[in-house]
């Protein structure tokens, strides 16, 4: 785990932001109050009361000792700097708040930091098999011209090559990807996105992401270090264009909205400035391929062995990601979310030993209630979570799910809403695909960031590491630089699961959406959720309910009960999304 420390001061972040960058900012407000003061200026993030107004709030955290740097109006979060001593806990004796805590790295994306990379990288370095031979489905073959879309097993499990032919994609339909940015360079992307409309909420922080690349440390639109976002967006929309691969709907328009940092972590803040601007700009759809942190579990009054200052930050992290995921919702947002890789029932969790992960070497066992307890923002009921399956349908050992708990049912509770390709590493065992690259999920990735793995040369030569990942590198001609090259990599999760629930979502919106231009054209999120999830092909438990992973050497933890029919349950939610009979749904 990499270190993480609080923010920077956000003096410094407003400005590398520009100011102009970010929704619903003011002018920051001084604060006068000079007694009670520490020896440190500290960052507090303070979420207004629902009933109070802006000078009401603003008038009280100056009354503290409190200094607004930043406000994101659409929800009432203040961010402030201060030096007086416990001034969370006054803010939040006052009437005009309704949470507060110190800021702090709270939200990462999968893939990022090392007990994430564990998952998605798993063939890193593993005794991989070697390259299995793929041979591509007739639908891919007739249906689609980019030369690698053969050995895209996820878009033809979820019958995008199908659909393709009536759907591919509506330009007018907008698609944000909040994570770690979306390459430029990228020649699948480059034309998909509204770079315009794009922006970058997350600005450098030396401790975490390393030296500063841009000047204000704040990476351009169009830059990813990570590659996590660049590999989501192209499996939502990577263009069919006869180079490279194609996305779920490669019609669709493709806005970067990115909270997070180079080094993966996302931090509160961002991820609400993300999701408040993706409502203002009519964004249709949302991927959220991440989840909060530092604790695994957000839970309303804390866990049992939770002090005040942890269960505030939790509520902190419940009430505004709440407010900003319902605020997108009501915006006409339809917000897709990955169910996590913790190869957890999300309905009876296990106690949580890795929180908090920030600051490193504090974490503790705590007692997780599901009553009281959420891991954001999947289980939020605006969001649609997504589980992962391997190529043969199984749900991949890694993949949390949930069976609404000992006296529900998955349909109930809603932690789960449908399944996804996510890729599967251990899948195939007995065959010559058990343990090869080609079990998890090709999608493009950054050249840059190739190069920091050690995956690539700056020169644009494969690697031998990067040849054992399956890294591909297609060029316009002989001749070209390695970065006006496409570059492909794979990765597997429940991340990678979600981008293609997102672009049937986004196919669904294109099909029986309404408007005559990018600002007007939509279909209610509701709406959609019930598209994509009625449209959903039915997958039943497997047979006896218990799913064991045993035989691909995984321990009796990861052994999964699945419970429910087989329109809806544990492993499968309501089924496996499926942009054909989406796009064709009546």
């Amino acid at each position: 785990m990499r270190l993480r420390r609080p923010l920077a001061a956000t003096a410094a972040i407003a400005a590398a932001l520009g100011g102009s960058t970010l929704v619903g900012t003011t002018t920051a407000d001084a604060g006068t109050t000079t007694t009670g003061r520490t020896a440190s200026p500290q960052t507090i993030l303070v979420l207004g009361a629902s009933g109070a107004t802006g000078a009401e709030t603003r008038a009280a955290i100056r009354d503290l000792g409190g200094r607004v740097v930043d406000v994101n109006k659409a929800i009432g979060l203040y961010t402030v700097r201060t030096s007086t001593k416990g001034f969370a806990a006054k803010a939040r004796a006052t009437d005009v708040v309704s949470a507060a805590a110190k800021d702090r790295a709270i939200g990462y994306a999968p893939g990022a930091v090392a007990r994430a990379k564990k998952v998605e990288r798993e063939h890193v370095g593993a005794a991989n098999k070697g390259t299995a031979a793929v041979t591509a489905t007739s639908a891919a073959a007739l249906a689609s011209p980019d030369p690698l879309d053969e050995k895209l097993w996820g878009l033809d499990m979820v019958s995008a090559f199908n659909a393709r032919s009536l759907q591919a994609g509506d330009a007018r339909v907008r698609v944000g990807i909040l994570d770690s940015g979306i390459d430029k360079r990228q020649p699948d992307l480059v034309d998909q996105v509204d770079w315009d409309l794009s922006r970058n909420f997350a600005p450098d922080r030396p401790d975490i992401d390393g030296p500063c690349e841009f000047t204000g440390c704040l990476d351009p639109v169009g830059w990813d270090d990570s590659g996590h976002g660049t590999h989501v967006a192209g499996t939502v929309a990577a263009a069919a264009n006869g180079f490279g691969l194609s996305g779920v709907a490669p019609g669709v328009t493709l806005v970067e909205i990115r909270g997070g940092q180079d080094s993966g972590y996302l931090f509160l803040q961002p991820v609400a400035e993300a999701l408040t601007y993706g409502a203002k700009i009519g964004l249709d759809v949302i991927n959220m391929s991440f989840y909060v942190d530092p604790w695994l579990y957000n839970c309303i009054g804390g866990a049992p062995e939770d002090d005040a200052a942890a269960t505030a930050s939790q509520e902190l992290v419940l009430e505004t990601m709440g407010r900003a995921l319902d605020t997108a919702h009501d915006a006409g947002v339809t917000l897709v979310g990955s169910l996590g890789n913790n190869h957890e029932d999300l309905s009876v969790p296990r106690p949580d030993e890795s929180s908090p992960d920030y600051p490193p070497g504090t974490a503790y066992e705590r007692t997780i209630s599901d009553e009281s307890c959420s891991d954001m923002p999947v289980e939020h009921p605006t969001v649609i979570g997504v589980s992962a399956l391997g190529p043969s349908t199984r749900k991949a050992d890694y993949s949390n799910y949930s069976t609404g708990g000992p006296t529900s049912t998955p349909a109930a509770k809603g932690e789960i809403e449908v399944s996804a390709p996510g890729g599967w590493f251990r899948d195939g065992i007995g065959t010559a695909t058990y343990r090869t690259n080609e079990n998890l999920i090709l999608s493009t990735y950054p050249f840059n960031a190739l190069v920091d793995e050690g995956q690539a040369k700056k020169n644009g030569q494969i690697t031998k590491l990067g040849a054992a990942n399956g890294v591909i590198k297609q060029c316009p001609s002989k001749h070209s630089e390695p970065t006006d090259c496409g570059w492909y990599a794979y990765l597997q999760g429940t991340s990678m699961a979600s981008p293609h629930a997102t672009g049937v979502a986004a196919l669904a919106v294109s099909e029986f959406g309404s408007g005559s231009t990018a600002d007007t054209f939509t279909l209610a999120p509701d709406m959609v959720r019930t598209i994509v999830m009625d449209s959903a092909r039915d997958h039943a438990c497997p047979e006896g309910g218990e799913q064991s992973y045993e035989d691909v050497g995984r321990p009796a933890e990861f052994t999964a009960t699945c419970v429910g029919p087989d329109d809806f349950n544990a492993f499968y939610g309501d089924g496996i999304v499926d942009a054909y009979r989406a796009v064709t749904s009546s």
